[in-house]
Formats: C-alpha cells, sequence, structure tokens
C-alpha cells in the first residue's frame, strides 16, 4: 500500500524533541527524512535516557531508537560556509525543511529560507 506521503523528502534539521516528533510522524507516511546532525556530538536525543546495550555492550539511547527510526543521516557543520552550501544543496532538492533553532539561528548561520 502506498503511503500518503511517499515521494515527499524532509531534511529535518531539529533536536531535543518537536521537531524529530515531527520528521517521525511525516517518516511514517511515507516521506524521506534526512537527518542534519551536528559533527562529533550528533542530534542531543542520542543521549537522552533511558538506555539498553548493543550486542557489544556499547549504551545506547531507547528514546533515540524510537524518535530517530526511519532517517538516513548525514553530519553537516552548519556554522561552516562548506555545511551552509551543502545544505541548501539538500534543500533545493527537498520538499519540506523541520528546524526547531532559537529564532534568528538560521538568519546567522546564513541558512534561512530567504
Amino acid at each position: 500500500m502506498r503511503r500518503p506521503l511517499a515521494g515527499l523528502r524532509v531534511i529535518d534539521l531539529g533536536s531535543r524533541v518537536s521537531a524529530p516528533f515531527c520528521s517521525a510522524i511525516l517518516g511514517e507516511q511515507g516521506a524521506e527524512i534526512i537527518k542534519i546532525e551536528e559533527p562529533v556530538r550528533g542530534d542531543r536525543l542520542r543521549e537522552l535516557g533511558p538506555y539498553a546495550h548493543d550486542d557489544d555492550g556499547e549504551p545506547y539511547s531507547l528514546y533515540w531508537s524510537v524518535e530517530g527510526r526511519g532517517r538516513k543521516s548525514v553530519t553537516i557543520d552548519l556554522r561552516r560556509p562548506q555545511g551552509q552550501e551543502i545544505l541548501r544543496s539538500l534543500a533545493d532538492s527537498s520538499d519540506v525543511v523541520v528546524e526547531s533553532f532559537r529564532p534568528g539561528t538560521l538568519e546567522r548561520w546564513n541558512i534561512d529560507p530567504s
């Protein structure tokens, strides 16, 4: 069965809870979700417990396992011009951008929709 949002591409810039939850719902309806994470640390949801352990004994966030499901993920430093250019290129081939930054952040990083 074809899902209603199949063929829609979403860029997820959000962190914490609201934006990732929004992207998860869009993904459940068939949208392709591309999660942009900051280098080194990744999404802060990866640090939120409770935790389980993988086969090697490494802990992982059960919360991230649920909220981060069904996404493609890439790390991009949005504070650097190269990262901003990569994001613009991805956004040009996408239908939706979900973000949860403080007002003015996208403008400061030169990646606002205008």
